[in-house]
């Protein structure tokens, strides 16, 4: 017997999300010249690339990506960034993850950022889980799921086309 794959998002149903995320993240800096879009190393990097194709479509705000680099299996580790703090400092900063799973990621990428001033700081993801270890959340999401411990959502970008499975 064949494995069925539980499919939570399809290609198109992702594209949703990210333009409505779009215009969430436009709403709250519109007096804005420009957004820092911050995706964590993977798939919030490539989903924070979509956020700012996404961004360009709908508004004149220039979207300004920066790669947020996590040890995700030790995150005391130092972070690094692709942008220097000089960049980002003073100004709207969006930090971009697939899944708020535990959030361990997230939130020590808040961390991170939070040693340089900047003029507002909120956090989108794809996917909201509900099993938190950390008092973080997700200024703008795209879907959240009730899942048990044992399940596992993965977010798949591919040339053929995006989709979330529930494993």
């Amino acid at each position: 017997m064949a494995l069925v794959e539980n499919s939570i998002l399809n290609h198109e149903q992702i594209n949703h999300k990210v333009k409505r995320i779009a215009y969430q993240i436009y709403e709250s800096n519109v007096e804005e010249q420009e957004v820092i879009i911050a995706g964590i190393d993977s798939n919030g990097y490539l989903f924070a690339e979509k956020l700012k194709k996404a961004l360009i479509d709908i508004c004149n705000i220039k979207p300004i990506i920066c790669k947020v680099i996590i040890d995700k299996k030790n995150p005391t580790n130092p972070i690094t960034t692709s942008l220097l703090p000089d960049e980002y400092r003073g100004k709207s900063l969006v930090l971009v993850d697939d899944v708020l799973n535990s959030g361990t990621t997230l939130i020590y990428g808040v961390k991170h950022f939070l040693n340089v001033p900047l003029k507002q700081f909120k956090t989108a993801v794809l996917v909201n889980r509900n099993h938190k270890k950390y008092p973080v959340k997700a200024d703008f999401k795209g879907i959240s799921l009730s899942t048990s411990l044992k399940e596992h959502v993965s977010v798949v970008f591919d040339k053929k086309g995006s989709k979330v499975i529930l494993d």
